[in-house]
């Protein structure tokens, strides 16, 4: 190890920066987050670094000298000048200050690290200079690990450390920082529920519900397949499950992701079997959560889009458990970005229709004539097997039949089929081409074309 990671402490101190272009400016956004106080030495700065100057967040020096430098907690030398930047590193060091020379490693007394910001917590990656790259992709990982919240719940337990120590014996106080870390406290600030949080904490502390144990469910998206479209909520739940209870169509790789001593149980309904009905699925999900388990119920696309949400919500809540909503990339966003186009267009499409042909049975078919007006896409989900009879209602309506139909199966996945037809051909190319569920179907009929004109372009 060529060099030793520190935090320094910058409240009260000065941090001087050198050059007054975007360098510069990089370096004092970088600081901006401490509490130092900025130093700005450049005869003109640019406008961002002028603004903090005149909010009086930084002071501007307009000439180099060893004064400048003495006392700086760190300097940086930004000036992209070779000779300015020669002469700056100098100066600093005849004043005794520690200095980092932007882009010029042999002029560093120190590295500016990648960081992972949670203020308090702090995380700080360096590959030595050798390859910011990687640090780049492993502060990235660890942004997915750490929820955004997790520095509010560590100051709370810093504001709380003192009662602890009152009312907690020393024996029982890491099991108590264990739970406030890994259980209730935590999940609650996760989904941005920071009052639940500080009430879950002070009530333990006062000695109610010590004996009592509550686990929490999540509802996540798990996103059309591909497992880099998960969001990083829902990695990092995966991650911090105790049990998953996944879908049919949720890919093998997001599982993968999970953490890897977690239960994982298949809740999915096969075709043509119903071995797992939704009052089951309710009842165990329900059962798991009060055993004290992190729930995870995983469903392919956006739990919010025909996923049966609702069904779940209503029967966690109904128990007084903790449940939250985490949102996922659905089929026909990622449909059509394998079409390479948006769902809605400007000035052609500016109505956006989601249906499902899987309906719930006894229900009436939906009203498919009614959803295709002009202005519309409509984007029909795992439709395949009701095909001939969406087309025979569309064009009992009059629908134009010569609107485009396009298809795709198993979006974002390797097993993922195009097609494209016209629309009174959709059942026979459907068949033809051997597609099945799950798969997307888009009916796009731009305004000002009626009838007639998508007749005429057709021929």
């Amino acid at each position: 190890m060529k060099t030793f990671p520190m935090f320094l402490q910058m409240a009260g101190r000065h941090v001087v920066i050198v050059g007054g272009g975007e360098q510069a400016a990089q370096k004092a956004r970088l600081m901006l987050k401490t509490e130092a106080r900025l130093v700005l030495v450049a005869p003109e700065l640019d406008a961002e670094l002028q603004a903090l100057v005149a909010e009086g967040r930084a002071e501007q020096v307009s000439a180099l000298s060893v004064e400048v430098f003495r006392g700086a907690a760190l300097v940086f030398v930004a000036t992209g000048c070779v000779g300015l930047d020669y002469a700056a590193h100098a100066l600093a060091k005849e004043a005794g200050a520690m200095v980092n020379v932007v882009d010029r490693p042999a002029l560093c007394d120190a590295t500016t690290p990648s960081i992972v910001d949670r203020d308090p917590v702090v995380v700080a990656i360096s590959t030595e200079g050798t390859a910011p790259v990687l640090a780049r992709q492993i502060r990235a990982r660890i942004e997915t690990m750490l929820e955004p919240s997790l520095g509010e719940l560590a100051a709370l337990a810093g504001r709380l450390r003192g009662q602890v120590s009152r009312q907690i014996p020393q024996r029982a106080r890491r099991f108590f920082w264990d739970w406030v870390f890994n259980a209730a406290p935590r999940q609650a600030m996760a989904r941005g529920a920071g009052r639940e949080a500080l009430r879950l904490v002070k009530e333990r502390l006062n000695g109610a519900g010590a004996g009592s144990v509550q686990g929490a469910i999540a509802l996540v998206g798990a996103g059309p397949g591909a497992a880099d479209l998960l969001t990083l909520r829902a990695l990092r739940l995966l991650q911090e499950a105790d049990i998953i209870y996944y879908d049919r169509l949720v890919d093998p790789a997001v599982l993968e992701l999970a953490r890897r001593d977690a239960e994982r149980v298949f809740v999915g309904k096969d075709v043509g079997a119903n071995s797992w009905p939704q009052d089951r699925i309710n009842t165990v999900i329900v059962a798991a959560a009060r055993q004290g388990k992190r729930v995870v119920r995983l469903k392919s696309g956006d739990p919010g889009v025909f996923g049966r949400v609702t069904e779940e919500l209503e029967v966690a809540r109904a128990a007084g458990i903790a449940v939250e909503i985490v949102p996922g990339v659905t089929a026909a966003s990622a449909a059509a970005a394998s079409l390479g186009r948006g769902l809605t267009e400007r000035g052609q499409t500016d109505r956006l229709l989601l249906a499902t042909a899987s309906c719930k049975p006894g229900d009436p078919e939906p009203d498919w004539a009614g959803m295709l007006q002009p202005g519309t896409t409509l984007a029909v989900y795992m439709g395949v097997q009701k095909a001939a009879a969406i087309v025979a209602r569309m064009q009992a309506a009059g629908a134009p039949m010569q609107i485009e139909a396009e298809i795709v199966a198993s979006a974002s996945t390797a097993q993922e089929r195009i097609i494209r037809c016209p629309l009174a051909e959709l059942p026979e190319a459907l068949q033809r081409a051997g597609i099945t569920n799950p798969a997307v179907i888009f009916l796009r009929w731009p305004k000002g074309l009626s009838g007639k004109a998508l007749a005429v372009a057709a021929a």
